[in-house]
This record gives structure tokens, C-alpha cells and sequence, in this order.
């Protein structure tokens, strides 16, 4: 199995009490919550993740964290992280959706 297959099927089952849909979007399948997207695994196995810009600093801070790129040099923005494949194992997918699903929460707030 693929890193981005593997990743698809983990991020599948974490969200799956949320009905998302899967769109092929950004290099990847991303998931969309609501219609809004929460995340999306890249072809690399990384995970793409949409975040509360307000949180960028702190979360890039992680170990695994950087800041999305969209193409070879392009910055996606402060709304947008990349977490490489090393820093997702075992529960640490869980704890880096947590924080895109708690913006996500917010968005539907306002």
C-alpha cells in the first residue's frame, strides 16, 4: 500500500462519524466536513490541513509541521499546514485533526 493510500484509509476512519466526502483535490484526496475541507492526503503521504491562521505559530512549532506549499515554492497561506508522514504514526494523526476540526467548528459558527 501507497503512503497517501494508507494515509487516505487512517484519515477515512477518523472522520467517518462526520460523513465526509472525498474529493481529488491539491496533489491528493482531500476531505470535505460540511462542504468546507478539514484536510487532505497528499501523494507523499503527507497530510494537508486547513487551521485556525491564529494557531499557525503554535502548530508549526510541532515537530513534522511546515507550512503548506502549493507546488514546488508557492505558500498556501497561514490558514494552511503540512505535516510529513513521520509525525502521523501511531496517534499522531489524531492530534493534528483535532485542531483543523476545531476551526472547522468555528467556521460553521459564523
Amino acid at each position: 500500500m501507497t503512503a497517501q493510500k494508507d494515509l487516505v484509509e487512517r484519515v477515512r476512519d477518523e472522520l467517518r462519524a462526520r460523513n465526509p466526502r472525498e474529493v481529488p483535490m491539491f496533489g491528493g484526496v482531500s476531505f470535505m466536513v460540511e462542504g468546507r475541507m478539514v484536510a487532505a492526503a497528499r501523494r507523499e503521504g503527507a497530510l494537508l490541513l486547513r487551521i485556525d491562521p491564529a494557531d499557525a505559530e503554535d502548530l508549526l512549532a510541532r515537530p513534522g509541521a511546515h507550512p503548506a506549499l502549493m507546488g514546488a515554492d508557492r505558500p498556501m497561506g497561514d490558514g494552511w499546514i503540512s505535516i510529513e508522514q513521520a509525525a502521523l504514526q501511531g496517534p499522531g494523526l489524531e492530534s493534528w485533526l483535532e485542531p483543523a476540526l476545531t476551526f472547522h467548528a468555528a467556521q460553521g459558527t459564523e
